[in-house]
């Protein structure tokens, strides 16, 4: 899948930092270069940067929002290869979606949202936080063993500049009502993505049955969308409440 050139080294990851106008921009540059240089073939992968630091978890780089809410979905969930990869600190591939079923619902939900492949590799920080680069794909067998060593060695590129990005920048990235915020997105889209599973409906129609379920049992949806979370599906009691 990747392009047969060498991926961006720890020098240009560098370099890019010197010549960003600004943080947040750089963040963006450092997750699209990673999307841009695996996409070689045509077919699209979203690629984001994951870190875990004070217990609180945040996709501090993004190539896209469909990248960034995949990683939430996860958050939500509280499991996911990404997360694996980054507090266990090894390489996690999943070939084919709807052959893996490790990570039981959260499994569902991201396969549910279209992805059919991921691959995670941690990304070595300082001791105080980790982190991992994520891949996502829309077609199955999409990481081929050449491409997981190129993203492996993407990976350590990454590692320095990143570590000196988290000792500058830490207390922007991490802001507690931000991160809040993000967990209750996070949690919605995850249940979200369970009705539409269980139901076999749209999007549209998973949100209108967790209003009418809020409504009915006089909850807010976040509430409802955290039992959804929690239990991995959806039920309803005998006045349409959930139960």
């Amino acid at each position: 899948m990747a392009n047969n050139d060498a991926l961006t080294t720890a020098d240009e990851y560098q370099d890019l930092l010197l010549d960003t106008p600004g943080f947040p921009k750089f963040l963006l540059g450092l997750a699209t270069i990673s999307a841009s240089e695996l996409g070689g073939d045509g077919e699209p992968v979203e690629c984001t940067v994951t870190v875990e630091r004070d217990g609180a978890l945040s996709t501090f780089a993004y190539s896209s929002e469909e990248g960034r809410r995949l990683d939430e979905t996860q958050y939500a969930f509280g499991i996911g290869p990404c997360l694996t990869s980054l507090r266990e600190q090894h390489t996690v591939l999943i070939e084919d979606l709807q052959l893996d079923h490790r990570w039981g619902p959260y499994t569902y939900a991201v396969e549910k949202l279209g992805v059919r492949s991921v691959l995670a590799v941690p990304i070595h920080t300082d001791p105080l936080s980790q982190a991992a680069l994520n891949c996502y794909a829309h077609t199955a067998h999409a990481f081929d063993p050449d491409t997981v060593k190129l993203v492996e060695g993407q990976a350590a590129s990454m590692s320095r500049i990143l570590r000196l990005a988290l000792r500058l920048h830490a207390p922007e990235v991490f802001p507690e009502d931000l991160r809040a915020a993000l967990r209750s997105r996070a949690v919605v889209d995850a249940a979200v993505a369970l009705v539409m599973l269980q139901a076999r409906g749209g999007r549209d129609g998973a949100l209108e049955l967790l209003r009418a379920a809020a409504k009915s049992g006089n909850r807010r949806i976040q509430e409802i969308a955290q039992d959804i979370v929690a239990r991995g599906r959806f039920t309803t009691g005998p006045g349409g409440e959930a139960a």
